[in-house]
């Protein structure tokens, strides 16, 4: 078939599930355009920071547009691209953009609390600890599967026949590390031009421009030539910053400009396939099983962010509303940013899918060089120099994971502060004060992923594949007693949380039992296999325990017992 029929159908499908499912879901809810938001209420100037409602969907799609849409997606092309394509749009529509939407609307209404302090309030204490333990634990896998990805795309280096040498890609590679680092400086320096000249509109748009073609044109002529470790180092350096520093001096200008990058790229793909129209190679449906793998469970767990995400919820509840202005910008900040990310991955099935031969054998590469080099391919038929479009792609696909990696850092410390919080923090004694100090819940956070790193990304993936859709099963089951004990529409989320329960635990069981074979063959590592049957078995009793639990407290509260 031809790609371009493809993304033609999905466009069409997502673009209808935002104006007629969305909206629906809008106004079953209740949308109050003149009720006062927590960051109208609260604003601080470091977390509660009104915002323009497309600066805020910037900040969203940048920071859930991470490295699932792209990875997942060319990952489970495996099965063919037809069973990928149904569960992108199907997911994207119905699940994945539901609960993004959802845990923003609870948490607008809960005075920007984050998803931890909801299930506080509507499933107890004990629900609440277990859920932060839960998410901490899943922010370190994100932290190192990204981390990981990050420095490998970066790294300068490769070893030949046991010599290290420059890789034929050094330069380009470069080049995207030293225009990351600008970027992370003019992001500083365009925050600050945003809060004291109060740039809106034209002017913004304007600056933000400018900021970013300087960061790419600086950075490809200086091409900063590093190894993995250098780049390791620079990244969590990079992410201890994001997660300390104001939203609006460092977060909010970064996503935003990166969102140029992000058009640019989705752009470029889109008018590349309107132009080439290339043949999808890949096979539409290549079996039930291939590979030794099932394609229930593993084809929903590896297309992860293209379709659901739970971490796309801690975004929403974590960050983004406590920037939400007015009401009437939650629907596209929180479903909007969503399906576009579900057209991201059908663009990159596409690109993976044109790369293919003509008989159906998937292209050689990692998921991200695939859809880097497709996509300069495009942006080469416009005239753009081979060198500048390789620079650009590069930094692209780095970008979707260092804008996520800068957000779960930022939510894995505030859920390990609110670990060990209380209600009177002024007379706490002082090992609490220290644990939920901001500086050192980032360093044993940040710890705690990079020493999570040396597992490797290859490895790490499934395990965060089966923790993100699990932790989007808990987001749905907390919203369902969330919209009920509001006297609202809740009856079209448990179809997805049951999905994706059965996934997850399925998931889950099957790599235990993985992992344990490993052991009994003994091949296992503990650096490698051990750390994976250890969070394994944690996430999934910590799923069981928060399932009952919430479980209980959904059939027991009385329907529109509280207003809001």
């Amino acid at each position: 078939m031809n790609t371009l029929v493809i993304v033609l159908i999905a466009a069409v499908c997502l673009f209808a599930g935002y104006t007629l499912y969305g909206r629906w879901l809008a106004n079953k809810w209740g949308i109050d355009p003149k009720a006062k938001t927590p960051t109208v209420a609260m604003e601080d100037g470091q977390d509660y920071v009104p915002t323009d409602g497309w600066t805020v969907f910037a900040h969203q799609f940048s920071s859930i547009a991470g490295a699932g849409p792209v990875t997942g997606a060319i990952q489970a092309a495996a099965f063919g691209w037809l069973p990928v394509l149904l569960w992108v749009i199907i997911g994207g529509i119905f699940f994945g953009a539901v609960t993004d939407f959802g845990a923003l609307y609870a948490s607008v209404k809960n005075e920007g609390k984050s998803m931890g302090l909801l299930i506080e309030k509507y499933i107890g204490k004990t629900g609440r600890k277990l859920f932060l333990l839960f998410c901490w634990l899943f922010t370190l896998i994100v932290i190192a599967a990204f981390a990981d990805m990050v420095a490998g795309t970066f790294n300068a280096y490769t070893v030949k026949d046991g010599v290290t040498e420059l890789s034929a890609a050094a330069q380009t590679n470069g080049a995207a590390g030293s225009i990351s680092l600008l970027f992370i400086v003019f992001a500083m320096v365009f925050g600050v031009m945003q809060k004291h000249l109060h740039l809106t509109g034209w002017k913004e748009t304007v600056a933000g421009l400018a900021c970013t073609v300087a960061a790419l044109a600086i950075g490809m002529a200086f091409p900063l030539v590093a190894g993995k470790d250098t780049w390791s180092y620079l990244t969590f350096a990079y992410i201890f910053m994001a997660a300390v520093m104001p939203m609006w001096l460092l977060m909010q200008p970064r996503d935003y400009m990166t969102t140029f990058m992000f058009a640019g790229m989705i752009i470029g793909a889109v008018l590349g396939v309107f132009v080439a129209h290339p043949a999808m190679n890949l096979p539409a449906f290549s079996g039930f099983n291939v590979g030794g793998k099932s394609l229930f469970p593993t084809l929903f767990i590896t297309i992860a962010c293209g379709a659901v995400s739970g971490f796309h919820s801690l975004v929403s509840s974590g960050t983004s509303s406590k920037t939400i202005a007015n009401e009437k910008d939650m629907q596209k900040v929180g479903y909007g940013a969503m399906v576009l990310e579900s057209l991201l991955a059908v663009l990159a099935l596409c690109v993976a899918g044109a790369a293919a031969s003509a008989d159906g054998t998937a292209a050689v590469g990692t998921p991200f060089a695939i859809f880097s080099s497709g996509v300069a391919g495009f942006l080469e038929m416009f005239g753009i120099p081979v060198y500048g479009a390789q620079c650009f792609m590069t930094m692209c696909v780095s970008a979707l994971a260092l804008t996520s990696l800068d957000s779960v850092a930022r939510i894995g410390r505030m859920s390990f502060q609110e670990l060990f919080t209380v209600d009177d923090m002024e007379h706490a004694a002082g090992w609490r004060k220290l644990l939920c100090n901001k500086y050192f819940s980032t360093i044993v956070t940040l710890l705690c992923g990079y020493i999570l790193t040396q597992i490797g990304y290859a490895n790490i993936w499934p395990l965060f594949g089966s923790a993100n859709q699990m932790l989007s099963a808990l987001v749905l089951i907390t919203l369902c007693v969330f919209l009920k004990v509001t006297g609202r529409e809740n009856r079209t989320l448990f179809p997805p949380l049951i999905i994706m329960l059965c996934v997850t635990f399925t998931a889950l069981v099957e790599r235990v039992i993985a992992l344990v074979k490993a052991y009994g063959a003994g091949t296992a590592v503990f650096l490698v296999e051990g750390l994976q049957l250890i969070i394994a078995i944690l996430l999934m009793v910590l799923g069981v325990i928060i399932v009952i639990s919430c479980g209980k407290e959904l059939f027991r509260k009385k329907a529109g017992q509280e207003t809001k």
